[in-house]
């Protein structure tokens, strides 16, 4: 069978990848800001069921919208959440992409208290000067995030981006997110990940500078 490549220009790939979504993803109720959100993802993942699985806290983007705006950080629970982040945008408003789970002080305490790395760096580096926190691989990172934030009672509480993936605990972590927290966009069930996380935050900063 022969095979027939779509002859494009470069520069022109991810505008036409966008369209296609657009075309098949077909009519939806979605307000245009949600729908830019969830077209990341499926571009991140070629998966169109985060189109029905998605969920967004009233809110939930605006308050993401104007925590980059207002200079905060982004606290990622893996290395390569952050990576995956544009930093451009985000360093135009005087923020940052923190993931300390590499770091030798946060490995020490996690094996001192029996805890992983990512649940530990989120202990200790979420604070008010932190606007997103952006979890696409660790549930029990995301389990803490809500413990941490529940217990500082913040008085901005930061946006969660909670779309941890796997088998043990990502699906629960993410309900525990949306019945105790009120400031989330998730991936309900198993499927999630890194990718999905970094593209979730990227719709984001690139709606905040509109």
């Amino acid at each position: 069978m022969a095979v027939t490549l779509q002859k494009i220009a470069p520069s022109e790939i991810e505008a036409e990848s966008f369209r296609i979504i657009e075309s098949e993803f077909g009519p939806t109720d979605l307000d245009s800001q949600t729908f830019k959100v969830v077209q990341r993802a499926i571009h991140a993942t070629g998966d169109f069921s985060f189109g029905e699985n998605m969920r967004f806290a009233p809110g939930a983007i605006a308050a993401g919208i104007d925590a980059i705006r207002q200079g905060k950080n982004i606290l990622t629970d893996v290395n390569m959440v952050a990576a995956g982040i544009s930093k451009t945008i985000l360093a135009q408003y005087g923020g940052e992409v923190l993931c300390k789970v590499a770091d030798p002080e946060i490995a020490a305490k996690a094996k001192e208290m029996g805890t992983t790395r990512s649940e530990m760096a989120i202990s200790m580096c979420l604070d008010e000067s932190i606007g997103i926190v952006a979890m696409g691989n660790a549930p029990t990172a995301l389990v803490e995030t809500i413990r941490t934030i529940n217990k500082k009672k913040f008085s901005n509480p930061p946006l969660v981006v909670g779309v941890p993936v796997g088998f043990v605990n990502a699906a629960e972590s993410k309900d525990l997110l949306v019945e105790e927290n009120s400031c989330y966009i998730t991936s309900l069930g198993r499927k999630g990940g890194s990718p999905v996380a970094a593209a979730i935050v990227n719709a984001i900063l690139r709606l905040a500078a509109e």
